[in-house]
């Protein structure tokens, strides 16, 4: 009997020194990661901090982008963010219910759906702005422009409208993906009791799935927007404006970007000491607004688990 404890105390001695080093490595990976995103924030804070007034937020570029403000960039930043919610969000939502409540574990649209969406979530981003200058634009937009303006350039071009919809294509996976995994952890006992009541499926989707999987799903649209809102490569060639003064007051509308913005100051500036101020306000002001969006995200999502909850 002696002989049959010991190395299942060994074992036990074992698994703990490794459950040990495992929690060890960790936290050390956590803490490189908050430090690097430490030294991130504060170099561009550092840098920032000098250009951030309210005529740098409030007022447009001017003198080729080396002195004004940057409100056009901003508008646009949360303009496209919102259309490419908007849009990404409920056929998210939609494709991850049929995949999880309606298609069968044998269906093969259901398959090729998870197949593209996979594939899609791997595409680099440059690729989605070439898609959308040759799909949104060359296709649709010239088809709109010959069915209903006489072949004029009216939605055959680069504007808000299609940036925002190649941004929402971009971040489709991540909606669909967060979304059908919050769902399949919805528990099977509730839907059985619903359909117990005398609920048909939509109305169990509907008032008890959904509900359910809110959390999971608001998680999905704060990996959406977070990516979506600092993305350049899909709208570079959809609709972006190297310099526009002013607010896009249409869909057809061009507009300004702060990512964009960004890389102009960085890279294509006649004077670069002159605009390094800019660079980093605009640095600073894109991470200020991701942050942002993200927190009121995250706010909506505590909101819901706590009426789940309740």
């Amino acid at each position: 009997m002696t002989q049959a404890v010991l190395p299942a105390r060994k074992l036990v001695g074992t698994v703990h020194y490794g459950d040990r080093a495992l929690a060890w490595l960790s936290a050390f990976a956590v803490v490189v990661i908050l430090a690097m995103l430490a030294v991130i924030v504060v170099d561009v804070a550092r840098g920032g901090a000098q250009a951030i007034s309210w005529s740098f937020i409030s007022e447009a570029p001017r003198e080729g982008m080396t002195a004004g403000g940057i409100f056009p960039a901003i508008f646009g930043t949360v303009a496209t963010t919102l259309l490419m919610t908007i849009v990404a969000v409920p056929a998210g939502v939609a494709t991850a219910v049929y995949l999880s409540e309606y298609a069968s574990a044998r269906s093969r649209v259901a398959r090729l759906i998870q197949v593209c969406v996979s594939n899609l979530a791997g595409v680099p981003s440059i690729v989605f702005g070439l898609f959308g200058l040759g799909f949104f634009i060359s296709a649709v937009g010239r088809t709109i422009d010959r069915a209903l303006y006489h072949g004029e350039s009216v939605y055959g071009r680069g504007c808000l409208l299609w940036s925002s919809l190649t941004l929402s294509i971009l971040t489709l996976p991540v909606v669909v993906v967060a979304t059908e995994e919050a769902i399949l952890a919805v528990p099977r006992e509730l839907r059985e009791g619903s359909y117990a009541l005398g609920a048909t499926r939509l109305q169990t989707i509907v008032r008890v799935v959904l509900p359910e999987a809110l959390g999971g799903i608001l998680t999905g649209t704060i990996l959406a927007v977070s990516r979506g809102a600092g993305e350049v490569a899909p709208i570079l060639f959809t609709g972006v404006a190297y310099y526009l003064p002013y607010l896009p007051t249409h869909l057809n509308d061009q507009f300004m970007n702060l990512g964009y913005h960004v890389y102009v100051l960085a890279t294509q500036s006649p004077d670069v000491e002159r605009t390094k101020p800019l660079l980093y306000g605009t640095a600073l002001v894109l991470l200020c607004l991701t942050f942002l969006l993200n927190a009121v995200a995250i706010s909506i999502r505590s909101r819901a688990r706590k009426r789940s909850r309740a």
